[in-house]
This record gives structure tokens, C-alpha cells and sequence, in this order.
């Protein structure tokens, strides 16, 4: 049996957290068993408004036993900002280790692309990105703050060490794969950092030779991956590219609402981390209407994790079977369902395995 914290969170993350859960025990019903041990903690900001704080102070430690972490989004604009309700998550990440990110941008058969001209099976990216220093390292700081001439300084922290094994695993990811791999890079501006990243990615491309890899500045990767996303099979970058060019990768595959994600720690020194890719989404919280598929494919990417690869294929294929079925999609890819409905549909088809 599995240990399973579940952290809800703000806004949808409630919402389709408890679908992806529904979902989770609908497994267990099909397989006879008791596979997963849940302990849910209400944090964020109803705890916010009674305490200040967003979290316990020894929340880490509180999680540090578990397996694995399920979270559904962070992020209350109205009455937290956004730079401090995110800080739990930043700070999970970095502090049990979870320096690879994977979020999978994948066409589903069933679900319509932005793209003119795309199908199923044109758009099959993974977008692995780094998720322990980069850009979120918390390196810097402010002078005059108030005043007309404040001063603000944000430093990103790119280290051999943490580039070296980023580029490896997806060098490793790319081989299971597709045999292509594209390093997100800008080091034509980026002097320091970004050249850091082109050589130590010359160095260890070596290793890897029957792998075909190349690195391309960002800005017009982001432009190819809309022109020509069948060309691309693993993307590999840093903490804040990986991050803009994944939630790319999720509206061009139909909507954010599809997009799973994983936080790992491949050493398993310490429990990884399970979210969709989306937000909180406040202007949607509450009306019933947000997409849990990729709450409930985020679970999925949980299951295979785990080790149960059979339980995660069931999975998949039920979210399948919901798109190509149509008769229950939420409205940001076409459809009129409810979040529960959504839910409701892909349970009954495990169940019916």
C-alpha cells in the first residue's frame, strides 16, 4: 500500500483533486485491494485567513514520509499574492530533490487543436525541465522599496552539477522514446547561464551518440513547436523555459486542462510530487466547469511511478474513451459537462473493466 498526501490547495485544485481521488479508488475497486493510503491536508488559503501562514512550519517534515505527494493547483489573487501563495510548491520542489520535471504535451485522439491541420498523433512532446535551481532559485533582493528609484535584483543560479544530470535524464527519456532530443537554450543573450547550459550539453551529447540532439534559443523554439510540433519529441530546459514552454505544449495539445505533470526525485531519497500543469484558475472556481483530466492523467503519471504500470494504463485508456465518446467534455475543449460528470464518465468506465 501506497502512502498518498493529498494537498488540495486554492480555487479548481479542490475541484478536480477530488475527481483524480474518485478516480484513484475507482482502481482500487477494480482491483480488489487496498492500494492507496490517502491524508489529506486542507492548506492554503482558508488556512491563510485564519493563521497568515499558507502552510504549517513543519510541513515539509509532515510530508517527508510519504510516498508520493498529490497537489491540485495553488493560487488565491484575491487574498494571497501570487508570489507567496506559490512559495510551498517552489519549495517542495527544491527541498526533497525534485529536480526532474516531466510534462508530456500529447494530441489526444477525440479532442480538437488550436493548430490548422493537426491531428492525433502529430503533437507527442515531452518537455522535461529542470526544477531545483535555474530562475526559481530564490537569489536576490530589493533596495528602496516604496521609493520612485526602488530596486529590484533576481539572480538565477545554474549549476554543472544540476544541468549535467537534467540533460542526461532526458537524454535517457529521449532513447525510450523517439531518439530525438532539442536543449532549449538563449545563449546568444544569456552569456554566463545559457553558455553553461550549450557546453555542458556538448559534453554529455557524447555519450549519447545513436541519439539525434540539437539546442535551439527559445524564443524560436517557441515559434517552431506552434509551426511544427511533429517535429519535436523531447524538449529539455531550464526552470522558467520548461516552465512557459510546457504550458505551451498543453494549449497546443487542446487545453491546459489535459496537461498532467510530474515533480520527481528519481532517487527516491525523498516522496515526488504530482500536479496538473493549470493554475487555480479563480475565475473558474466554483462553477463546477473545470477539466479534471489533467488532474486525473497527473494521477495516472502518479500510478506508473509507483510501479503500477497496468493500474496507470487503465487510466489512460478510460480518459481516452471519455474524448472520443464526446459525450462528456467540459467547455475548454468543447463541451458542456460538469467537472463531476467529467469524473463520473471515466470512473465508470474503469469500473467497467
Amino acid at each position: 500500500m501506497y502512502s498518498i498526501a493529498l494537498y488540495p490547495g486554492d480555487g479548481i485544485g479542490i475541484e478536480v483533486l477530488d475527481e483524480a481521488v474518485s478516480v484513484l479508488k475507482a482502481v482500487e475497486e477494480v482491483r480488489g485491494q487496498k492500494l492507496f493510503d490517502f491524508t489529506q491536508f486542507d492548506w492554503g488559503s482558508v488556512l491563510w485567513k485564519r493563521t497568515g501562514r499558507l502552510v504549517p512550519e513543519n510541513y515539509l517534515d509532515k510530508l517527508r514520509d510519504f510516498d508520493v505527494v498529490f497537489l491540485g493547483a495553488l493560487g488565491d489573487p484575491a487574498n494571497v499574492p501570487d508570489h507567496i501563495s506559490l512559495v510551498p510548491l517552489i519549495e517542495m520542489r527544491q527541498s526533497f530533490d525534485q529536480y526532474v520535471c516531466l510534462r508530456p504535451a500529447k494530441l489526444l485522439p477525440g479532442v480538437r487543436c488550436p493548430l490548422a491541420g493537426k491531428e492525433c498523433g502529430d503533437i507527442d512532446i515531452l518537455v522535461i525541465r529542470e526544477n531545483s535551481e535555474g530562475e526559481y532559485a530564490d537569489v536576490g533582493g530589493g533596495l528602496k522599496v516604496g521609493w520612485e528609484d526602488e530596486i529590484s535584483i533576481q539572480t538565477a543560479v545554474h549549476t554543472r552539477h544540476g544541468i549535467e544530470r537534467i540533460i542526461r535524464y532526458a537524454f535517457t527519456a529521449a532513447g525510450l522514446r523517439r531518439d530525438k532530443l532539442t536543449v532549449a537554450t538563449k545563449s546568444n543573450a544569456l552569456k554566463y547561464g545559457m553558455v553553461l547550459w550549450d557546453a555542458t550539453f556538448e559534453d554529455v551529447r557524447k555519450d549519447y551518440p545513436h541519439i539525434k540532439a540539437d539546442k535551439c534559443h527559445v524564443d524560436a523554439l517557441a515559434m517552431n513547436l506552434v509551426r511544427w510540433p511533429e517535429r519535436y519529441d523531447v524538449v529539455v530546459a531550464s526552470n522558467l523555459f520548461g516552465d512557459i514552454l510546457s504550458d505551451l505544449g498543453g494549449v497546443i495539445s487542446g487545453s491546459l486542462g489535459m496537461a498532467p505533470s510530474a515533480n520527481i526525485n528519481p532517487e527516491r531519497r525523498y516522496p515526488s510530487l504530482f500536479e496538473p500543469v493549470h493554475g487555480s484558475a479563480p475565475d473558474i472556481a466554483g462553477k463546477g466547469v473545470a477539466n479534471p483530466i489533467a488532474a486525473i492523467r497527473s494521477g495516472a503519471m502518479m500510478l506508473e511511478f509507483l510501479g503500477l504500470q497496468e493500474e496507470a494504463t487503465l487510466v489512460e485508456n478510460a480518459v481516452k474513451g471519455c474524448l472520443v465518446d464526446g459525450r462528456a467534455l467540459t467547455p475548454d475543449i468543447g463541451g458542456s459537462a460538469a467537472t463531476s460528470i467529467v469524473g463520473a464518465d471515466i470512473r465508470s468506465r474503469i469500473l467497467a473493466q
